[in-house]
């Protein structure tokens, strides 16, 4: 994972198949969506960005409330599956 993690866009493709999987699994837009910031939140806790695009967002995670957290993982999301 900490290789994943590195690189940004090998982490943007990463995601990308995540997402991929999930909704072959049948989860809906929002599910994932919900599921990413879940992700946000334990990435913000467990995880030191690896290069300066994740510094990047983690810094705006970090100063954004509730609903902007949700929109910067709805991004995420929508950047993953262009990547995937």
């Amino acid at each position: 994972m900490s290789t994943v993690l590195k690189n940004f866009d090998t982490w943007k493709k990463f995601l990308g198949e995540r997402v991929k999987h999930a909704e072959k699994a049948g989860f809906s837009e929002d599910a994932i969506a919900n599921l990413a910031y879940e992700i946000g939140g334990f990435l913000e806790d467990k995880v030191d960005p690896q290069n300066d695009s994740n510094r990047a967002l983690k810094e705006l995670w970090d100063v954004g409330d509730e609903s902007e957290r949700k929109a910067i993982a709805r991004l995420m999301v929508k950047l993953a599956k262009k990547n995937a």
